[in-house]
């Protein structure tokens, strides 16, 4: 099997005001947002153009359940569906059913300590 993870996708995590805080993030760190937050675009010699996404939830949000944390990973790979197939045979919980949408493939396990981790098989040419 080829390498699981790729890199960091993105990091989410709940907020009392995530439109104030991502206009603080705006002004203070010229972070330039939009609705989901910010994504990072960038380039290296392996995997070619990439983006990663940082996104402010509603605290109320359920996106993150079953974990109870107040944030949510999401890691690139390069086979989903592969991947989880795999994952499942060494008995890691997969939650939920693969999602597709125009910028990638979704899917979720939850790690031994209760994280709910996201696993996402981009297609980065939806945001470059």
């Amino acid at each position: 099997m080829k390498k699981r993870v790729t890199g960091l996708g993105g990091f989410f995590f709940k907020s009392k005001d995530p439109d104030k805080l991502k206009a603080w993030y705006g002004k203070h760190l010229g972070i330039p947002v939009d609705t989901y937050g910010w994504t990072f675009k960038w380039k290296d010699d392996i995997e070619g153009k990439g983006t990663t996404q940082w996104s402010p939830f509603k605290e109320d949000t359920s996106y993150f359940e079953p974990s109870e944390k107040h944030f949510m990973m999401n890691f690139r790979v390069e086979d989903l569906l592969e991947l989880l197939k795999v994952l499942k045979g060494e008995g890691v919980t997969i939650i939920g059913k693969v999602e597709t949408y125009e910028y990638g493939k979704f899917g979720w396990i939850v790690d031994p300590e209760g994280n709910k981790i996201e696993l996402w098989e981009p297609i980065d040419s939806a945001f470059l």
